[in-house]
């Protein structure tokens, strides 16, 4: 018998010219510093890595977030992220 999903709510991101992002759908946010933000979105975990990055705006009540910097890269994982421990990517990229 096949499973079925229940529907997540709305997730968008909209990144303009690598310097900016508007992210929705956001329900936590687990890490960040300079070069890593970690989310948890409707979507999974969501690791923006870059240079100079900065959390201007954080509405969790909305599940909103605005990020300015260089991105370089955006990931996403369906899940590995522990709070009291290592994440996913630590573990991956040693």
């Amino acid at each position: 018998m096949e499973e079925k999903q229940l529907p997540r709510s709305s997730h968008k991101l909209s990144l303009t010219s690598r310097k900016s992002a508007i992210i929705t759908g956001v329900n936590d946010v687990l890490s960040f510093d300079a070069n890593e933000i970690l989310l948890e979105t409707e979507q999974g975990i969501l690791m923006i890595r870059g240079d100079e990055l900065h959390v201007n705006r954080l509405t969790l009540e909305k599940g909103e977030v605005d990020i300015d910097g260089r991105v370089d890269s955006l990931t996403y994982s369906d899940g590995g992220y522990s709070k009291s421990g290592e994440s996913f990517f630590g573990r991956l990229f040693k």
